[in-house]
């Protein structure tokens, strides 16, 4: 083989190949309405987790499959993303607070949600610290710095450091890792003492 024509191959191929990984982090479904993920989420909800405690044990991916849309799976389970400015909560204005899909231990709350452009929730802080846990991600060419939650151990998304807020983070967050609870709802949902924040 001729050195041009290898290098011409050398190149596709590893473009190839980059495509091929990184594809699935990207999560590549056919673009549906915002409402329409609503209302298919809102068929496979988890019922939250009073008081989860370090004993609490995740059900088997089987068990997730049967109880979580397919993007939820992917993105919780699998550390895919979803389609920018085309998930359920990236313009959600309600106040209230956002669990974890799997396990409902809170994770953020609306006081802290802000408009970042990106197409997908942005916080500037947490709801509960100790309820995110932080790993160090090189699945591209660049570091990022991967949150998940502590119990269910979620993949929710990515915190960077061009947030408005005082520490100056942005917490770029899944809509599909999350379950809404409106604030009216977070006494009867078990969230009493978190009710307490909107008062």
């Amino acid at each position: 083989m001729q050195v041009g024509k290898f290098k011409t191959f050398f190149l596709y191929g590893s473009l190839a190949l980059f495509l091929s990984g990184v594809g699935f982090s990207v999560y590549a479904n056919k673009p549906t309405s915002v409402s329409a993920d609503a209302a298919m989420n809102a068929q496979h909800q988890m019922a939250p987790i009073k008081n989860i405690t370090a004993d609490w044990v995740r059900p088997s991916d089987a068990e997730l499959k049967k109880t979580l849309t397919k993007i939820q799976f992917d993105v919780a389970r699998r550390d895919a993303t979803e389609r920018a400015f085309s998930n359920e909560y990236w313009n959600n204005k309600q106040e209230g607070i956002y669990v974890d899909v799997v396990s409902g231990e809170p994770l953020f709350s609306s006081k802290d949600k802000y408009k970042s452009g990106t197409g997908w929730p942005s916080f500037t802080k947490p709801l509960v610290a100790t309820n995110i846990v932080e790993k160090a991600d090189k699945s591209l060419f660049y570091s990022r710095v991967e949150v998940r939650s502590k119990f269910a151990d979620s993949h929710l998304g990515h915190v960077f450091d061009d947030g408005p807020g005082a520490n100056g983070l942005r917490y770029c967050i899944n809509s599909a890792s999350l379950r809404f609870i409106p604030k009216d709802q977070l006494k009867q949902a078990g969230y009493e003492k978190l009710a307490l924040e909107f008062k």
